[in-house]
């Protein structure tokens, strides 16, 4: 297929698919969304890492070039476990990418919501500090946010008191940066905007990976050529009619077709 293969848990790693296509238009991808085990975020981390296998397994049978693990929760607790076998194509994560924006930008203090794997993981806290020792570092599970962006609630007024309890912690600590540490998180920018306010500034990932990829592609010789037409097509493993919805507006395209299928 010679595709750039993506997979989350849902609806929010289409964050980072859209980043992509904006940044290598002539790449064709293959999203998985891992929708019927939906979240990751509060399982066991051997439970992540055997999805993140599988999910790595099936996007590989599909012939994909690469893999973009568009999930923080198995990217800070799978990408470490992945065998050598599994590594036959690239594999990037999306913490690495997040931290170095977020290290370039921080004024000393930086916050992290994520989910409460990745919380209690420490892989922000760890990259970040692997960049700039001295930055302080504080880190918040924010568990209702995956939920409420796959209900499609992004910028309604439960999110926002939702949002507002959660960041309220962070803000009186003098948080400068608000790091974004679950692709589902950037469809609650708005909100996530109005309560920060414009002196912190927020760190989406998405598009650092897509930077991360490009570079990839190229040192590797695997960038698509100039006469190559794109496509995209997503899967899931457990179809919906929210889903849908939600990646017709994150990527701006009604149409896409959309497979149910299995991961075994």
């Amino acid at each position: 297929m010679d595709a750039i293969g993506v997979f989350d848990s849902g609806v929010g790693g289409l964050t980072v698919v859209s980043a992509l296509r904006r940044r290598l238009p002539r790449e064709s991808i293959l999203y998985l969304g891992d929708t019927a085990r939906l979240p990751y975020g509060s399982k066991s981390p051997e439970t992540v890492a055997g999805y993140t296998r599988k999910n790595i397994h099936f996007l590989a049978e599909r012939g994909v070039k690469a893999v973009v693990v568009a999930c923080n929760t198995a990217s800070a607790l799978a990408l470490g476990q992945i065998d050598q076998p599994d590594r036959s194509v690239p594999i990037w994560g999306v913490i690495e990418p997040g931290a170095r924006k977020a290290a370039e930008v921080s004024r000393g203090r930086v916050g992290v919501i994520a989910t409460e794997a990745t919380v209690r993981s420490g892989a922000y806290p760890r990259a970040l500090r692997s960049l700039r020792p001295e930055l302080e570092v504080l880190s918040l599970a924010c568990p209702l946010f995956v939920p409420l962006v796959e209900e499609g609630w992004h910028d309604d007024p439960i999110t926002e008191e939702i949002a507002g309890r959660y960041l309220t912690p962070l803000l009186a600590q003098g948080i400068d940066t608000l790091v974004l540490g679950c692709t589902h998180y950037p469809l609650l920018k708005p909100v996530l905007a109005r309560i920060a306010g414009p002196e912190v500034a927020l760190v989406d990932s998405a598009e650092a990976v897509a930077e991360t990829v490009a570079a990839g592609l190229a040192e590797a010789g695997l960038a698509a050529g100039d006469g190559h037409v794109a496509t995209a097509r997503l899967c899931v493993t457990d179809a919906g009619e929210t889903f849908r919805r939600v990646a017709a507006r994150i990527l701006e395209d009604p149409d896409l077709p959309l497979e149910w299928v299995e991961v075994i």
